[in-house]
């Protein structure tokens, strides 16, 4: 048998692919992405591939992002984030701060090591089938219903919070979403759950349109969070202080992850940074979980995210607390010397060396610049643990 077409449905799909290839026309161009694209495409949802509606003109040189890869994602072509159409993983009501019905969209312009939502952010790396592609009405009428559901008012929630991977990479699709649903629901509260690596231009859309912002912080030295996630710190700290300044009424609250040995020494400078901007800005220090590349690294304990509220008083910042769980044991990783050479910082090349474990290859890493691109192993790594 031919896989799971059989031998002659694999001789007919290749034919169809073959004509569509060769085919000139841009409608025929769409329709072979819409055939060979996510598998988390159903075929009732690549009608969106043949007639794309004017909202996401934008991704046709997508330039949302820091990384500004200018790539024509309508045809196909991908950029650092590796996707195409927004794609939504999943939806539900969700618990965690603010309450909500959250939409977890797929892919992200990070490859974090330590990303506790690896099946979701580095889709279609990992083939993994989420929900696909959900027209924009469809989706705002799907969370309106929600929210107005017993279930949302027995919890309490009370908007919409998107989420992922990294929804900024879906911007235009999102800000359709909530327009829609603002014409069910006018006072439609709305959270935006970032990574901070979005710019400016894209940061002020995010701010007209949001009633909440939940914003990662993942390390202020450049170098180690160039080794944790593939990206500069420098665009996050950049709208992490516009925001403090000039829309901290929005700010749900900065959220920092704290890995252990990796970027405990960012905490200081980070806390100076924010109460620099403002002292009573909200910062939460989330305790590392074991996962994804990182899935064998100790989890945070208790005593070093009390030590991390504690260097927050210090630096004169007045809302400080943490949250997760921790003592979870794990072990340090060796450090090749082709890593070791390449790092100047402890957390770099302890970071580095996760990643030149996990397939990595460019170091100092820089997925913009990185010749294996989509190719990448480190971007297929598929963790035995889960926390």
């Amino acid at each position: 048998m031919g896989g799971r077409f059989g031998k002659y449905g694999d001789i007919k799909r290749r034919k169809v692919l073959q004509r569509a290839g060769r085919a000139k026309s841009k409608l025929a161009r769409t329709k072979k992405i819409s055939r060979r694209g996510h598998r988390g495409l159903r075929p009732t949802q690549t009608k969106i591939l043949v007639s794309q509606p004017d909202y996401l003109q934008p991704l046709s040189h997508c330039t949302l992002c820091e990384h500004r890869c200018g790539v024509n994602r309508l045809e196909g072509q991908t950029g650092v984030c590796g996707m195409t159409v927004p794609i939504v993983a999943s939806a539900t009501l969700h618990p965690a701060p603010p309450k909500s019905y959250t939409i977890f969209m797929a892919g992200c312009n990070y490859k974090c090591l330590n990303c506790q939502n690896w099946s979701i952010a580095q889709l279609p790396d990992n083939k993994y089938n989420l929900r696909g592609f959900i027209p924009a009405k469809k989706l705002a009428t799907e969370c309106v219903a929600r929210l107005n559901s017993p279930a949302s008012r027995l919890m309490g929630a009370d908007r919409i919070f998107f989420s992922g991977g990294e929804p900024t990479i879906h911007l235009p699709y999102i800000e359709q979403v909530v327009a829609e649903a603002r014409r069910l629901s006018p006072d439609l509260k709305v959270n935006f759950d970032t990574n901070g690596y979005l710019k400016s231009a894209s940061l002020i859309k995010v701010l007209k349109f949001t009633t909440s912002i939940t914003y990662d912080i993942k390390a202020f030295n450049d170098e180690v969070h160039l080794a944790l996630t593939g990206a500069s710190s420098k665009p996050v700290l950049r709208n992490a202080e516009y925001i403090g300044r000039f829309a901290k009424d929005k700010l749900w609250e900065y959220r920092i992850l704290v890995i252990p040995k990796i970027n405990e020494v960012d905490i200081e400078p980070l806390c100076r940074f924010i109460a620099g901007i403002d002292t009573n800005l909200p910062v939460c220090f989330l305790a590392f979980r074991p996962n994804y590349a990182l899935e064998h690294h100790p989890g945070a304990t208790a005593e070093l995210m009390g030590r991390c509220v504690n260097i927050a008083k210090r630096s004169g910042l007045e809302n400080a607390y943490w949250s997760g769980h921790t003592g979870i044991p794990g072990l340090i990783s060796a450090i090749p010397k082709k890593v070791e050479s390449v790092y100047q910082s402890a957390g770099g090349r302890l970071t580095g060396a996760y990643a030149y474990a996990a397939g990595c290859r460019t170091h100092v890493r820089n997925c913009a610049d990185c010749s294996s691109h989509q190719a990448c192993p480190a971007k297929r790594y598929v963790p035995q643990i889960r926390t």
